[in-house]
């Protein structure tokens, strides 16, 4: 009865702390206006920003999966001190005296520790729900989406909220969620520690044949999602020239990302009854086929267009907290925490060249056509599943 009423709690303040830490990863995104008139850098800045958020969460993880971090010391400890280092780096956006190489380190900074965030914030709920993993991280990464999508909420209040009090707010918020894990959320009772130091745990977890093919799905999945969240505001943008409408871009793209958190506590609860290998392959075929229809979206009317762009923003993230259920399920037991950093890892290293890639093409490809190239990543997908 006791760990009933301590699962009780447990998971929503572990919610709470995931969206306040991630509220880091797109404020520099939501402000990338502000910085361009501040300090100089071109507005085509928004992909190699986003990426150094995206490279320094690589580099991070491959740190923190090589030193086996969630596994030999407390997860909890590991969350509440990346969290407040994170939170400095988001910090130092403010200085006046940034250029873009010193916006490019802060923003690597940020995306080192968030690494000892997201994936171990994962690795938490692991250890407190050994059954009923897939809604626990539905949760979870729908507060995830909540935080990403967070900046530009405070973007879409307009100039009466000024650029310096998101980077104030989110850093803000990362240290209150650090500090409700580090103080509040002690370690699970499904816990293994790792004992000692182990370099080869990037290879040991790519033994078992389920475990890879989750993984790769989530790959596939992974080179859709962030180069759609990071081009949602240039969706709207065209779409608004194309149309010669006023769509408010950043209102929009705070509604078009956080529906997906929706999408992830629906998958999560859905996924007890039918199998969370069905509920992944159907909402990557769904997010796949809005790829392929993306030449269509801005031909569209406003009453269509954005309902398309909402169902996109629904399905594209709703598979994630299913793959990472199948990725911690099949891990060997006393390097989950190490599984799971290392599969966002190698997502997050595939996000970096999707996002580049449509950086490059935006400036040679019209915009109704710079989307089908994402297909490709749901196609990746499906094949991996249907393998399984």
């Amino acid at each position: 009865m006791k760990e009933t009423n301590i699962k009780g709690y447990i998971l929503p303040l572990i919610v709470i702390a995931q969206f306040c830490c991630t509220s880091l990863w797109f404020a520099g995104n939501s402000i990338i206006e502000n910085l361009v008139s501040n300090f100089g850098i071109s507005l085509n800045s928004m992909g190699i920003l986003t990426s150094s958020v995206q490279l320094g969460f690589i580099i991070g993880t491959l740190s923190f999966a090589a030193l086996t971090i969630a596994d030999r010391f407390s997860p909890s400890k590991v969350f509440l001190t990346c969290a407040i280092v994170a939170a400095l780096f988001n910090f130092g956006i403010l200085w006046s005296g940034n250029t873009l190489i010193t916006l490019l380190l802060f923003r690597f900074g940020t995306g080192f520790f968030l690494a000892g965030i997201y994936p171990v914030g994962m690795k938490i709920a692991a250890d407190y729900f050994n059954k009923g993993l897939g809604k626990s991280l539905g949760y979870l990464v729908g507060a995830l989406v909540l935080g990403t999508a967070f900046p530009h909420a405070l973007k879409s209040l307009g100039v009466s909220f000024n650029w310096e009090y998101i980077i104030l707010t989110t850093s803000t918020l990362a240290i209150i969620g650090g500090f409700i894990v580090g103080f509040i959320v002690p370690n699970g009772p499904y816990r293994q520690t790792g004992q000692r130091l182990k370099l080869t745990a990037f290879f040991s977890v790519f033994k078992d044949l389920k475990f890879n093919k989750a993984a790769f799905g989530y790959f596939g999945h992974m080179w859709e999602l962030y180069a759609f969240w990071a081009f949602v505001p240039f969706i709207i943008s065209a779409f608004n020239e194309t149309q010669t409408n006023e769509l408010h871009i950043y209102r929009w793209s705070f509604l078009v990302i956080s529906i997906g958190s929706l999408g992830c506590v629906l998958t999560g609860y859905i996924s007890k009854q039918i199998g969370t290998k069905k509920v992944a392959f159907i909402t990557l075929l769904v997010s796949g086929i809005c790829c392929g229809l993306s030449p269509i979206l801005f031909h569209l009317p406003a009453y269509i267009f954005i309902p398309f762009l909402l169902l996109w923003g629904f399905v594209v993230i709703a598979d994630s907290p299913v793959f990472s259920t199948m990725v911690a399920q099949n891990a060997i037991p006393n390097l989950k925490g190490s599984a799971l950093t290392i599969v966002n890892c190698i997502g997050f290293s595939i996000s970096i060249i999707s996002i580049q890639l449509l950086a490059f093409l935006s400036e040679i490809v019209q915009p109704q056509y710079l989307f089908l190239i994402l297909i490709l990543g749901p196609i990746f997908g499906l094949f991996s599943l249907r393998n399984n």
